[in-house]
């Protein structure tokens, strides 16, 4: 069973979610990287490991965590409380529930911060060791947002090999700077390919802005990944056994061992100004 250590209790945060013990954010700087993905291997990987997960879909406009952890049936309601649905042994919450799957959430940012206020105020979470929250791709409306909200325990930003992934990368991590949130760690999705006939590790890149980037863990791309998404099925669960379930297993126990250590998300265990200096090439380049 896992054991976690309490969080530090920031400002609003005992009134928003008072038995939650750590909030992580999981970013990207663009969109198409595979952060849901991530994210929701995560959430179930901390689960399996015997900890109490929740899962916040941020994503108001784009919101994928219902379908990717296999959830059809609206999160029950009661005296202006929602009860978090539950899949994989993970606490969910999504707009994807009260929206029909054909309409478009157009939203100005005013709106986008009331939705992820009611996420904290009027979900009843109970108790947590870890609640992850699926950002939308950018710096945009929901990133303030919650950052004004709670005070979030740590960030994992997630990247892909291409330099335009490393362009946003770099602006994504200048903003958890800004917002006095340590990172966690960058993980490079798609970073190799598994060969499943032959069992071998490929390149697919000759090099790769996230293997630039310090604490990066990779994932090899594998079309179980993302059947796996498409069914509500995250490989971890799909796939215990593989070489990508275990590289989620690897971030989750690396995250854990974080917290577990009594680092407790502070600002200077994985100072960002670092990994800045060891993205090589500048903003605009390539």
């Amino acid at each position: 069973m896992a054991e976690v250590n309490e969080g530090q209790a920031g400002p609003g945060k005992q009134d928003l979610i008072p038995n939650v013990k750590y909030v992580i954010a999981v970013s990207s700087g663009k969109g198409g990287v595979g952060k849901s993905t991530v994210a929701t291997n995560l959430a179930v990987a901390l689960s399996l490991s015997g900890a109490k997960v929740g899962l916040m879909d941020a994503d108001i406009y784009g919101p994928n965590i219902p379908m990717m952890m296999g959830v059809t049936k609206p999160p029950d309601q009661a005296d202006g409380k929602i009860t978090p649905a539950e899949s994989h042994g993970v606490k969910l919450i999504s707009m994807g529930f009260f929206v029909p799957e054909e309409t478009a959430i157009v939203w100005r940012g005013p709106m986008i911060h009331t939705a992820i206020q009611q996420f904290f105020r009027d979900v009843v979470w109970g108790e947590l060791d870890y609640l992850l929250i699926d950002l939308p791709p950018g710096t945009g409306d929901a990133q303030l947002t919650i950052s004004q909200l709670i005070p979030l325990s740590g960030a994992i930003t997630v990247t892909t090999p291409q330099e335009v992934a490393l362009h946003d990368v770099r602006k994504g991590l200048m903003m958890f700077q800004k917002v006095n949130v340590p990172l966690l760690g960058i993980v490079e999705n798609m970073s190799y390919f598994l060969c499943g006939h032959c069992g071998e590790r490929t390149e697919i890149f000759s090099y790769g802005g996230g293997e630039r980037a310090a604490e990066k863990l990779g994932i090899p791309i594998d079309p179980d990944i993302r059947s796996g998404g498409d069914v509500g099925t995250p490989i971890v669960v799909a796939h215990p056994e593989s070489p990508q379930a275990a590289a989620f297993r690897e971030i989750a126990a690396k995250i854990a061992a974080h917290f577990t250590a009594g680092t407790g998300g502070s600002p200077s265990a994985s100072p960002i100004e670092s990994l800045l200096k060891k993205i090589k090439r500048p903003i605009g380049a390539g």
